[in-house]
């Protein structure tokens, strides 16, 4: 009988459970949906219950799969972070959970950032106190819903929540639990200051630790439901983008990740848990290896921007029925061949805005269109929009203020995942523009994978972090940068810069 570990990945839709053998081999793999839910323009919530019921599902799913073949040894979660769950001292949810999408606390926010509490929610957490963040729905719900306020003893993230529910246990680890805003970045304990802005007790709040560490093994009832042994063990994982850089083999800094899917999100590694060594755009946090901290930065919905452009414009005018936009990808692709890096001359921004202008408003710009481009020349200033953004998030990383983490990521490998990596065409134009060797695999589930290698950490299978990460990461390529497009990219970069600039100044 063989031994597997499981790395789970709690999605904002959905749940998937991956089963690797000591091998790096995936065993079996099973995924769950559920529903975000809509109550109010800008409201975005989950039911905390059906991410339960679809994560107990998943699992027995793959203790069936498994069989009397393989032994579960032990798993691990990568959880989404930044959403929150309000719950009572038994850990059981007193409102829906809401999630980093919702938009409720946007004047919240902006009046937080008026007075100077914003600056020094960083200060103290690493983070920008972002709309749809822990902190700030917590403060919302005490001002707007004293009854959920009073009813919540606890405030739990999807990781505190389901490892509560898998164990008995209310603990969590240091990088699912930074995105709550609640967590000093220097001790890596609940923040009395930070705790009393929402009006939350600390000593409620789940047990903190860096990932990796065995919290227990699962609980009778769980074992039954699921048909996993009683002494399978919960190891703490981490958030789902710390555990997938995780997945990448970043360790040390030397290597940069970039999370490309609806949403583009970079990150780094820093050996300095100094909120004041990072670039004043990008946030602070605890990576998922230990006594390891990530720099990373939204971007913006780079990938929203390319799938309204596929919708609008790349549709086949033969059909009858409109292609999904995976489809349309394969005619983006193609049609790129009838445009030149430059895109003649066309620039534009992401609908998001510009991401490195702080106080930015959303919306994108096509500057320079004449009656002699074409659809590709637009297709092609959008991808080179989206990779403008990148090379400018890259030097503000490389290019801290302080410079402790410049040298070691000036000469960076940046790693894609998402949605970019599956297309032939935009990987290149990164690697051209940003001037960094691109890596890709073909694999998707780099989230999980980080989880799985902390599963088998934790249970003793691989003797180091290190080894599991060796033994579980699929092949690589590398892409590049076309050296004879330097110089023109460099131009185009400058010109977009001033562009973001003036737009900017215009709103």
């Amino acid at each position: 009988m063989g031994d597997v570990v499981l790395g789970i990945d709690i999605g904002t839709a959905s749940t998937k459970v991956i089963a690797f053998d000591e091998t790096g081999m995936e065993v079996a793999a099973a995924s769950r949906p559920y529903a975000l839910l809509t109550p109010r323009p800008g409201w975005v919530e989950q039911d905390a219950e059906e991410v339960w019921r679809a994560l107990l599902e998943a699992l027995r799913e793959i203790s069936d799969r498994c069989g009397s073949g393989y032994r579960i040894r032990a798993l691990a979660l990568a959880a989404q972070a930044g959403s929150i769950i309000p719950a009572d001292e038994r850990g059981d949810p007193v409102h829906p959970m809401i999630t980093w999408l919702d938009r409720r606390t946007d004047d919240l926010v902006a009046a937080w950032q008026r007075d100077g509490t914003a600056e020094r929610i960083r200060q103290l957490s690493g983070w920008h106190p972002f709309p749809g963040l822990p902190l700030p729905v917590i403060a919302w719900l005490r001002r707007e819903r004293p009854d959920v306020h009073a009813a919540a003893r606890r405030y739990l993230g999807p990781a505190d929540f389901l490892i509560h529910r898998l164990t008995g246990q209310f603990a969590t680890d240091l990088s699912a639990a930074c995105e709550m805003l609640l967590v000093d970045a220097q001790t890596g304990e609940w923040s009395v200051e930070l705790c009393a802005i929402g009006g939350v007790v600390p000593e409620m709040q789940a047990a903190l630790g860096w990932a990796g560490r065995p919290l227990g093994p699962i609980t009778a009832e769980v074992a039954a439901h699921t048909g996993l042994l009683a002494d399978t063990l919960v190891v703490a994982g981490g958030g789902d983008q710390p555990c997938a850089c995780l997945g990448m083999g970043m360790f040390e800094p030397g290597k940069v990740a970039l999370a490309t899917g609806t949403a583009w999100v970079i990150t780094g590694v820093t050996l300095d848990r100094r909120v004041e060594q990072a670039p004043p755009t990008m946030d602070l946090g605890f990576h998922a290896a230990p006594h390891r901290w990530t720099v990373s930065q939204f971007l913006g919905g780079f990938g929203a921007t390319v799938d309204w452009w596929l919708a609008q414009t790349w549709q086949p005018p033969d059909l009858t029925q409109a292609l999904p936009v995976k489809e349309l990808y394969r005619y983006l692709n193609a049609g790129l061949a009838d445009s030149v890096p430059g895109s003649h001359g066309l620039l534009f921004t992401p609908l998001s805005g510009p991401s490195q202008l702080p106080g930015s408003a959303p919306g994108g710009v096509m500057a320079g269109l004449q009656l002699a481009h074409t659809r590709a020349d637009m297709a092609r200033a959008i991808l080179e929009g989206c990779a403008f953004e990148v090379r400018w998030a890259l030097d503000h990383l490389t290019g801290g203020r302080r410079g402790e983490i410049t040298s070691a990521l000036r000469a960076t490998e940046v790693w894609i995942a998402g949605g970019a990596a599956a297309s032939p065409v935009w990987p290149q134009i990164l690697a051209d523009i940003s001037g960094a060797l691109i890596v890709l695999a073909d694999y998707a589930n780099w989230a999980a994978l980080g989880g799985a290698a902390l599963a088998g950490w934790g249970a003793g299978l691989f003797s180091t972090l290190e080894e599991g990460i060796t033994r579980l990461q699929p092949p690589v390529r590398r892409l590049a940068p076309d050296e004879a497009l330097a110089e023109l990219y460099a131009e185009r970069y400058a010109a977009y810069r001033r562009l973001a600039e003036i737009t900017r100044a215009a709103r």
